[in-house]
């Protein structure tokens, strides 16, 4: 049986995945070799920087802030902001940026790109700087 804590948690989780989504957090599912699922991974590009979070289980999350010319945003050389743990707290802390642009930020140069398929089930996002 599951607890009303385990509940309203759940029910948080989706209400906060609702609203990256509103946002403009944009996911993709890509899978292994095997064709199962490996992790469900948000990216949103706004501004001069790159918002990506990776779930790969609920204990398991990782949330990042790079700037928009970062070429593999899901192994970035650099980050602006990070955190890592429970899906709950990741997307509590990531919902909790502001969506201003980075104190020093390129403003002329916002940051932009696109998700390009590799093979079914496998997507590479393309940074338009590169």
């Amino acid at each position: 049986m599951t607890s009303l804590a385990e509940t309203m948690a759940v029910h948080d989780t989706e209400a906060q995945l609702r609203e990256l989504v509103e946002r403009g957090f944009r996911f993709v599912h890509p899978t292994d070799a095997e064709g199962e699922l490996a992790a469900i991974v948000g990216v949103r590009v706004h501004g001069s920087v790159v918002d990506v979070v990776k779930l790969h289980d609920e204990g398991d999350v990782v949330a990042t802030r790079m700037p928009g010319d970062e070429v593999d945003i899901l192994s970035p050389m650099k980050v602006l902001w990070q955190t890592t743990g429970y899906v709950g707290d990741v997307l509590a802390n990531l919902l909790s940026l502001p969506d201003e642009l980075e104190p020093g930020a390129d403003q002329e140069n916002p940051a932009a790109g696109c998700w390009v398929p590799v093979h079914p089930g496998s997507s590479k996002w393309i940074s338009a700087a590169n």
